[in-house]
């Protein structure tokens, strides 16, 4: 069994998906991985530091019967600009926006970005341009040299409506200032109770 195959059989074993792993000249083992996509009308889940651990420690035992060598292993998220790499990734993330990198040019440039959206047959879609001059360029994953998700960078709380400040009730009489309360300054700064 080829060292992929391993991979993907342990981390699909985990309920987890296999988004890349590449393996460098160096012995570099790296490992890529998502959650499942959720439900529709769930919200999808997070890759946790647990999750990249719990990975981790079956890859390790998992590599070592299996006998595949490597140097070192590292788990990780794919990250904000998640890679699209199989036809099941595109499907995935339709109407999302995406940046894709042509293998050849079309219409003197390679890089474009847009609306990701399902194509003719096997084909996909990318909605680019600005609004009211919106073009369509239609592709297939075999002309794609790389494709990517467009970061979406939402700090809570911005842009929406702030929340009510919640200010304990006061007790009755509180806020009132009597003599005993007050510090009463002395001419020289001196302060006494």
């Amino acid at each position: 069994m080829s060292w992929q195959s391993v991979v993907e059989k342990t981390v699909t074993g985990l309920d987890l998906e296999l988004v890349e792993c590449e393996r460098s000249a160096g012995g570099l083992l790296r490992v890529y991985i998502d959650k499942l996509p959720p439900p529709p009308g769930q919200e999808p889940g997070f890759i946790t530091v647990d999750d990249c651990e719990r990975v981790t420690r079956q890859l390790q035992f998992v590599l070592e019967v299996e006998g595949c060598d490597y140097a070192r292993l590292e788990v990780s998220s794919p990250g904000l600009d998640r890679p699209l790499r199989t036809p099941a990734h595109y499907a995935r993330f339709v109407g999302t926006e995406v940046e894709i990198t042509l293998r050849a040019p079309f219409q003197g440039r390679k890089k474009y970005r847009g609306l990701l959206q399902q194509g003719e047959a096997e084909g996909w879609r990318l909605l680019f341009g600005e609004p009211g001059e919106e073009q369509v360029l239609d592709f297939q994953l075999d002309e794609v040299r790389d494709a990517r998700l467009v970061p979406v960078i939402n700090f809570k709380g911005r842009g929406q409506a702030p929340a009510p400040s919640k200010k304990p009730a006061k007790k009755p009489g509180a806020g009132k200032k009597t003599a005993a309360s007050q510090d009463q300054k002395k001419p020289d700064g001196d302060q006494t109770p």
